[in-house]
């Protein structure tokens, strides 16, 4: 073979040759929202840890992709995990075909397929929550259950523009505001949208300083964001250790679906709180939620592939997003105003808004809004019990909405 034939072999077979085939300019879309993403996440911090990795995972599914999607140069496979999901298909659920024809991105989704990484997170973030502002406030419960409103809302409106049970349920967990149960709802239920999902998860999680206070603002009067609440009691060490093992009890029993993330979240507070085990609650907060979302970010973003991406539906899904998380904030203002009603004007509406399940950044900007209009107010441990009510609200959704369309 001689020189120029070799040349012609090696550009034909490059992905810069594919850019001009057909479908290319897609790919190179998606490069450059991946670099979007990257500008995000890194300049502005819009929840860089998983941001990052879900951007260079998109990038690099959408280059290797260039090659062609049969080629084993390919780091992800969709039609592979098509054959997955295929009833007719002799590699219906079959995870041999992905371990045997799958590229490295293929290889790491199985632990998002499998809800791995989700329950994983929840297993860390339960290690670093307190669940004693939520014990010494216990009406802080029903503002954690009505900023799930959202997801409802938004749930019922994704049904009327035309998408089916399981993507609209996915698109209402967003509400929730809690980016690992949306990727373990999504995973299970509407695979084909984990991409846009979770980058409007993480997106409006990151979003929170900005989206909540207008609202904060809107629903609520100045005198009620003035109210300074009462310190709150004392809890025991006794009632830390017994929470977890009852909330588990009673949720998982009440719905087994929920049992991956709350299993998981109260076993990691119950190693925080025992007394004995704090090897284990040190190593899930620190190196295993690292490493877990290193594998997480990467592989959400393998599934951002252009054909699957670029769609009419992604904008949808962000908009609905949008929606199901500002239902949410109001949904906890609103029963949050009805309480400073009942309790003759004890409770500051204000901490409502934290119920989402973003901890504990929504909780901060309870704070920061109650302090703006009375610069000696402190509604940070107030708003940690609706925030952290949030967590196990969101969950419940999820089992909820998996149990009815699972």
């Amino acid at each position: 073979m001689d020189i120029l034939e070799t040349l012609k072999t090696l550009w034909s077979g490059s992905g810069f040759y594919n850019f001009f085939m057909d479908g290319g300019y897609k790919n190179l879309i998606m490069i450059v929202i991946s670099c979007a993403l990257l500008y995000l996440g890194i300049k502005k911090k819009f929840e860089p840890l998983l941001l990052v990795g879900i951007a260079f995972g998109c990038l690099l599914v959408n280059i290797s992709y260039f090659v062609s999607a049969d080629s084993t140069n390919a780091l992800y496979h969709p039609e592979l995990w098509d054959q997955f999901l295929d009833h007719d298909s002799p590699y219906y659920h079959s995870y041999g075909n992905i371990m045997s024809n799958g590229g490295l991105l293929d290889i790491l989704y199985i632990g998002v397929k499998t809800g791995l990484y989700p329950s994983l997170i929840f297993l860390g973030i339960g290690a670093m929550t307190d669940f004693g502002p939520l014990l010494s406030n216990p009406k802080s419960l029903l503002l954690g259950a009505a900023a799930q409103m959202g997801v409802f809302l938004a749930f019922f409106g994704a049904i009327c523009i035309g998408f089916d049970g399981n993507q609209a349920a996915s698109i209402g967990i967003i509400g929730g505001a809690d980016g690992p149960t949306a990727i373990f709802l999504t995973s299970k239920l509407a695979p084909e949208l984990l991409g846009p999902i979770a980058v409007a998860a993480y997106s409006y999680m990151a979003l929170i300083p900005l989206i909540q206070p207008p609202l904060m603002r809107l629903l609520t009067t100045k005198k009620e964001r003035e109210v300074k609440m009462e310190q709150t009691r004392e809890v025991s060490k006794t009632e830390k250790i017994i929470f977890p093992i009852v909330v588990a009890v009673f949720i998982i029993l009440l719905l087994p679906s929920t049992a991956p993330l709350i299993g998981c979240l109260m076993l990691g507070n119950l190693w925080k709180e025992c007394g004995v085990t704090a090897r284990l609650s040190d190593t899930v907060q620190n190196a295993l939620m690292n490493i877990v979302t290193v594998f997480l970010g990467i592989s959400v973003g393998a599934t951002m592939v252009a054909g699957n991406f670029l769609s009419w539906r992604t904008l949808l899904i962000i908009l609905l997003g949008l929606a199901a998380f500002a239902f949410s904030t109001i949904g906890g203002l609103l029963v949050g105003k009805l309480m400073y009603v009942l309790t003759g004007g004890k409770i500051n509406p204000l901490i409502g808004s934290a119920g989402v399940s973003a901890v504990p950044m929504a909780a901060r900007v309870s704070q920061n809004e109650g302090q703006k209009a009375n610069p000696s107010n402190f509604l940070l441990m107030h708003a940690m019990g609706p925030n952290v009510a949030g967590v196990i609200g969101s969950a419940i959704a999820a089992g909820f909405l998996l149990a009815v369309f699972g």
